[in-house]
């Protein structure tokens, strides 16, 4: 089975637990990183955890995981409403890519409510908290296995 995924997170994720927390809940980053390891060992996925506040280096974990994993999960973040080149990195990808995100942007500001990623995305998890990366982590190693 291929299993070697990226996580991929996009600017201020890394203060979760210090940032409105009736957004994005308590958990820290740190934290949300251990979640996420246990559970990919638990399904036998080989998982890196990375973050950026730059949206040049997003692009390069994006460009360079073409060779190195078989699915992204990203949350943008604020990217998500901004970058075309965040877009058009991941349209190039072409292995499953799912859009996560924390909060609910479909029930926040107008401006946050437009993702430029939805549409190449293989499939979307908002609004569930941290919980959402564990979801996306086994709705991944579905999508992975259902590929060979």
């Amino acid at each position: 089975m291929n299993n070697k995924i990226i996580i991929i997170n996009g600017p201020n994720l890394n203060l979760l637990g210090e940032r409105e927390q009736s957004q994005y809940g308590s958990d820290t980053y740190e934290g949300l990183k251990k979640k996420c390891f246990d559970k990919s060992k638990e399904l036998d996925l080989m998982v890196e955890f990375a973050q950026s506040n730059i949206e040049g280096k997003i692009v390069d974990l994006i460009q360079n995981a073409r060779k190195n994993f078989n699915g992204i999960i990203i949350n943008a973040a604020a990217f998500t409403h901004t970058s075309v080149a965040i877009r058009d990195a991941l349209d190039i990808f072409k292995k499953p890519i799912i859009e996560l995100h924390i909060s609910n942007i479909y029930k926040r500001e107008e401006f946050r409510q437009k993702s430029l990623i939805s549409d190449i995305a293989t499939g979307g998890i908002f609004g569930l908290g941290s919980d959402g990366y564990i979801l996306a982590i086994i709705s991944m190693q579905k999508l992975l296995k259902n590929e060979n």
